[in-house]
């Protein structure tokens, strides 16, 4: 009988195998798992699907990652703290779950800094990008990319917005981030950190009037079925990292940590690339089914804007100037 290509291969495996021939890639095979709190259908699980395939693929089967999307493994504090504990390889995580742990990465989250995702992009993968994963490095994290999560919108229950006046003592759900709830602050909202698996929950029960998220989060999440009306306040640019645990990072041989920053780029190329192919194609979704949209004008941005600016002055006395200014200057270049 003639033997197929895929056998002939595996046959001589087992003889270097069993010579003592076999590379180290091949010889040991190990499983890298990641979890995370975005639903299977979000670009970011898609793109680590990509990962998957990629790093089995550069490693000839000596690596796989076992994928644990939609909070399999947990909210996303808990999957934060299972990298830093080492029980899971890595994350891919809403940039600002590890901003308690590494406050530098708020100067990402200056209010109305970014006009354009290309100048987030160029900002992350420059001189301040190479600062934060230094950061990272020093609390025990190995970034190994950044994904969009996109421009961040409210939306809510209780009122169209349209002016400053309308952001009022909403009571709005925000993520873990000081830099974020002391912009809402200053903007006279009334805000509310909770994890993302609670939001849908709080809103439906009217604890919370409303939330912030990038469009997709709330089409993928399904937030229009329990929010009326929906603004394009752009308020921050958020990345999704992924990070791994140091330590098991490094525990890979060379050969292997490159395998997997190789495929973790093809990933992340990926996801940026259909992030902003999903971007408005959301929020037309969520119109479609229903939502009431109001864009905000200008002249209510610009007095945003600088109802926020003392969020800046305060976050450089917080995490140093030179993060905070280096954001500025990358941003004003």
């Amino acid at each position: 009988m003639k033997t197929t290509t895929t056998a002939f291969t595996r046959h001589c495996f087992t003889l270097l195998m069993a010579m003592g021939l076999a590379s180290p890639m091949l010889a040991s095979a190990e499983t890298l798992r990641f979890g995370g709190n975005f639903t299977d259908d979000h670009s970011s699980s898609r793109a680590m699907e990509i990962f998957q395939q990629e790093l089995a693929e550069r490693t000839e089967g000596a690596l796989t990652a076992q994928l644990f999307p939609n909070m399999q493994l947990g909210g996303a504090g808990e999957n934060v703290d299972q990298v830093s504990s080492g029980s899971i390889m890595g994350t891919w995580i809403g940039i600002s779950y590890l901003s308690r742990t590494v406050p530098e990465l708020e100067a990402l989250s200056l209010p109305f800094a970014f006009d354009s995702r290309e100048e987030a992009f160029e900002l992350i993968d420059g001189e301040v990008g190479e600062l934060l994963d230094e950061k990272l490095a020093e609390k025990g994290f190995t970034a190994l990319g950044y994904m969009e999560l996109g421009f961040r919108h409210v939306t809510n229950g209780v009122r169209p917005i349209d002016s400053i006046e309308d952001f009022q003592d909403l009571k709005i759900r925000l993520q873990p981030n000081q830099t974020h709830l002391d912009t809402f602050r200053a903007i006279e909202a009334n805000p509310v950190s909770m994890d993302i698996n609670e939001v849908y929950g709080a809103l439906q029960q009217g604890v919370l009037d409303g939330q912030e998220n990038p469009y997709s989060i709330i089409s993928t999440k399904r937030l229009d079925e329990v929010q009326t009306y929906l603004s394009d306040t752009g308020h921050f640019y958020d990345f999704i990292v992924v990070v791994a645990n140091r330590d098991k990072f490094q525990g890979l041989s060379a050969d292997q940590q490159q395998a997997v920053r190789a495929a973790m780029d093809e990933a992340v190329a990926w996801q940026r690339t259909k992030a902003a192919e999903e971007d408005a194609a959301s929020r037309e979704t969520l119109i479609e089914r229903g939502m009431q949209f109001t864009p905000i004008s200008d002249a209510t941005r610009a007095e945003l804007r600088e109802a926020s600016q003392g969020v800046v002055d305060d976050l450089r006395d917080k995490i140093g100037a030179d993060i905070v200014d280096s954001v500025l200057a990358e941003l004003d270049a």
